[in-house]
This record gives C-alpha cells, structure tokens and sequence, in this order.
C-alpha cells in the first residue's frame, strides 16, 4: 500500500539539516554515471524458482503478525514472532523447515513484540522479555525450552528494569540499567551478565550522570560510550569490570550531541554537533588514539569507510535541498567534495534528502537515500553506490511509490552481491532484488513481498517475506549465487 494522502509534520524536523553553508566546489554538472544508470529499470524475476527458498510459513494468514530480530548464535539462526491473539514465540532454525521449531512460547499480553534486543554471546542467546510477576528483565536462551529462563530479577517485582545498550564484550554481556532518580528522571549504571544470577551484577554507578549517549562504538575488546554534561562531554571505555571502566578523553567542556557513530567493523569513527558545527572524530579506545579528523559548519552524517576515507552526507542548501557527499582522509589529508545528488523534488517544503541505511561491499559503499515529505511516507527511496568518486557514484534503483510503513532493507552478502526490497512497478508490491554494483548486474530474486531482517548465517542469508497469501515467512538464500539479471528497457 502506498499513502500519500496525510497531512502530518513527520518529515518536519528534516528540514533543519539544511543550515550551513556548503564547502568546496560546486560541481557544474551531475556525473554522467548518475544519468546513464538511470536509464533502466529492473523488473522481470531474474532468479528462478529454487535459487532462493521458503525454509517455513509461520504466521498465520490475514493475523497480522511480525517476525523478525533474526539472529546468528554461533551457526543457528534465532528470531522472534509475534501474533495479536497468541502473543509471541522465540524460535530456532537450521536453515531446514524440520529443524525450524519453537523455543519458547510468551503468550501475552497479546500483540506485543517480545522476546526484544537479541544478542548473541557464545552459543548463547541474550534477550529481554516481559512476564507478569517480573515485568521487563533480562533472560537467557539455549535453544531449548528448559533452557530459556530469567536471569535474575535485576529490579524485584512486576515493574520491571529498563535496559539498553546491550553489547557482547569479552564474552559476557554489558549493558546500561536506569533507575529512578529523587525528583524524577533517571540516570544509568554500567552491568553486566555471565548468564548466572550471580554473575549478573553492577559493575559502576553512573545514576549521577544523565548524559548518557544513546550511541556506542566497539574498538577491540572494549565498548566505548559518551556523557555529555553541563560540565564536559567525555569518552568512555569498559572491558566489562570495574577497572577496566575508565574515562578516555574529555571532548569538549560542554555538552555536546553524539549525532552519528560507524557501523561494527568499519573503523570506530563519530560525529559530535557543537553548535552549528559537526565534528568528525576517530578512535582506537585510547586517550592519543582519539582524534579530532576535522569540523563542518554545518550538519553532517557519517555515510562510511572505504579504504583511508570516511564518507560524509550534508544537505547542500535549503533551496536545491540536494544530498552532498563529502570525502574525509583518516589520516590527515583534509576533505574534498564528491558530488551531489539530484533531487528532482527539491522546491518541496519537506522534500530534505537523508540516507537510511548503508553498507559496504567490496571498494562500492551502497546507500538507500529518502526524500522527505509532509505524509507518513517519503516522497522517493532510491538506492545508489559510490566508490568514492563523483564518476563512480550511480543511481542502481528507484523506488518512485515508496512502501508505508517498509525500511527498505540493505545488506552486503560479503561475496560481492548486495541485497535489498524494492517495487519497480507504480502500486506493486515490494520485492527482494540483488545487485553487483550496477543496473546491468541486477534483478529480483524471488516472487515475495516486503522482504526484511536479511542476516547471515554460514553459507546462507536469511529473511523474512511474505507470499501472496499474505502469510509470514522464513526464507534464505545461499550466499553465494549466480543469477542473470532482469532487465526492462528505458522508462517511459
């Protein structure tokens, strides 16, 4: 379903992104990559029947429900459904639909997603979950039923413990619990979890600073995190114990917002906005490690590393409202303009392009770019790729209907070929594609709709999708395949 038709201020706080103004050359031209790219569309089924898989159907037609969080815990897929009458279900799977069997049942209340916030430590599986004599808490899975209990009851009774920022370190989990705080508020303290009552336990207490970034970053063996106080925004690292939870620099001597941090496996790399200004740091976790690349006056947006450079996305101006990508040496070399993107919808008051997602394959960084609306829906999802040029940056797919209410999904397979959903067609469903890095190397993939929660798994990718009964579905693909691509001529 595509839904134009709302009158909402969603995309309102968009438009704020376009202040500052824009630094380096303008280029005179769009790249003639950008152009040539845009000159097809795929839409024919480019894999045939088999190459991707239903491994098993397990929502129930017209129910409305949600499956989703898939995980891999050393080899074995673990994932999450959720139907409004029956409540939720943790479930495992080996990749065949005989071994694809339910851990544990949580049956209300009903329509509510949990289990929530998977993480895979080991061969286990951490997650939250709410039960009515202990509300929110934290609990541990085996892939068995008898296996997957509560931890502990972190705060006694059915009220239940607010915990985020859940991360595996040195093989436990650390985490962030907020307690209430006299006269209201809350503030956080540093746990972590062995799996064991005993083992769960609080290793500081932060509950005096509020500051707590939503943000983290891994660097080694150590997860960093941010406080930024009236009194200083600092950098922070743990290994998990009470030594080895100290500060690592202070950033600047006021508060300032952690607006953007790389994704696992790229360098460690952040953004902090200090006023008008956005800057670019990196980190190693250690004090001479933490360096400050370089500072935009205006709003700027990590898009991601390839090779000795970190890539950046800024709105050029309030009235082309065009997406510039920038270019930012790891090393010291400065910055340099790449290119901007078109934006065929710019004089739109909310028309404000930003990047939903990104990944990175082989020397290509692939983004899905929005652009913004007054409705409950993006004007336009397209997906482009760059290699860190203004030749090399090209358009791979337009989603001209966007899906209400769909993500888009991205996902580098790491064997050369990218995944994502997309709809071709004006009103048709959204579909799985592959793409190698152009319009000439990509197609559909399967006959599903609204495909999400791509994860790997050994040789196999994993997701969801539903059939046209409209039934939810576990399905995978192996990693590497080798499809033709579907192809129709130019646009009318």
């Amino acid at each position: 379903m595509h839904v134009r038709n709302w009158g909402t201020l969603l995309w309102l706080g968009l438009a704020g992104m376009g202040c500052g103004g824009s630094q380096g050359d303008e280029l005179s031209g769009e790249p003639a990559a950008i152009v040539k790219e845009d000159s097809r569309e795929v839409s024919a089924q480019a894999c045939p029947p088999g190459v991707a898989s239903r491994v098993a159907s397990l929502i129930p037609s017209g129910s409305g429900g949600f499956m989703g969080e898939l995980t891999n815990v050393q080899g074995t897929l673990y994932f999450v459904t959720s139907v409004f009458e029956t409540g939720s279900v943790l479930w495992r799977s080996d990749g065949t639909e005989a071994g694809t069997v339910p851990v544990k049942a949580f049956p209300g209340p009903p329509g509510v997603y949990q289990p929530m916030d998977l993480v895979a430590v080991g061969n286990r599986l951490f997650f939250q979950t709410r039960t009515p004599a202990a509300g929110m808490e934290l609990w541990i899975s085996d892939g068995t039923e008898g296996g997957t209990r509560l931890i502990k009851d972190i705060t006694p009774g059915a009220d239940g413990s607010a915990l985020t920022n859940a991360s595996e370190v040195n093989g436990r989990l650390v985490f962030f619990r907020w307690v209430p705080l006299p006269g209201g508020g809350a503030g956080p303290e540093l746990w972590r979890s062995d799996g064991t009552a005993a083992g769960t336990l609080r290793v500081r207490n932060f509950s005096g600073s509020t500051g707590l970034s939503a943000d983290t970053l891994k660097a080694g063996n150590a997860l960093l995190f941010f406080f930024a106080e009236e009194t200083g925004t600092t950098l922070w690292r743990t290994d998990g114990t009470l030594a080895g939870t100290t500060s690592v620099k202070r950033l600047d001597s006021g508060p300032t917002y952690v607006s953007s941090v790389s994704r696992p496996g790229e360098p460690p790399l952040f953004i902090l906005e200090d006023g008008p200004s956005s800057e670019v740091w990196k980190t190693n976790g250690t004090a001479a490690g933490t360096v400050r690349l370089d500072a935009f006056g205006k709003p700027v947006r990590l898009l991601g590393a390839l090779g000795a450079n970190v890539y950046l996305t800024s709105v050029d101006s309030p009235a082309t409202k065009r997406l510039r990508i920038d270019r930012l040496s790891l090393n010291g070399g400065g910055k340099a303009q790449v290119t901007t993107l078109p934006n065929p919808y710019g004089a739109g008051e909310y028309a404000y392009p930003y990047v939903r997602t990104a990944v990175v394959s082989g020397s290509d960084l692939y983004f899905s770019m929005a652009i913004g609306s007054d409705a409950p829906v993006p004007e336009n999802v397209a997906l482009w790729a760059t290699n860190g040029t203004a030749a090399g940056t090209r358009r791979l797919f337009d989603n001209s209907y966007p899906e209400y209410g769909y993500r888009y999904p991205l996902f580098a397979t790491g064997t050369g070929q990218v995944l994502f959903g997309g709809n071709s067609a004006r009103y048709g469903p959204t579909r799985p594609y592959f793409t190698r890095g152009s319009v000439a190397t990509q197609g559909q993939l399967a006959d599903v709709s609204l495909p999400d929660s791509f994860t790997r798994v050994g040789h196999r990718i994993f997701f969801t999708a539903r059939d046209a009964s409209d039934e939810g579905q576990l399905w995978s693909v192996p990693a590497t395949f080798s499809c033709p691509p579907g192809l129709t001529g130019s646009r009318e």
